[in-house]
């Protein structure tokens, strides 16, 4: 019984750090720009 307890605390222990570093990358590793800014309109006349 009590090595099952520890495999299962062990097992709870993995899926926390995946959940905790999925969560990280996704809110700070992973931020794209939705939307790429325009280029600088330029003056003068252009054919």
């Amino acid at each position: 019984m009590e090595t099952f307890l520890k495999f299962v605390k062990e097992m709870l222990k993995g899926i926390v750090r995946a959940i905790i570093t999925y969560i990280f990358r996704k809110t700070f590793l992973d931020k794209e720009k939705s939307t790429r800014h325009r280029d600088k309109q330029q003056g003068g006349n252009r054919k």
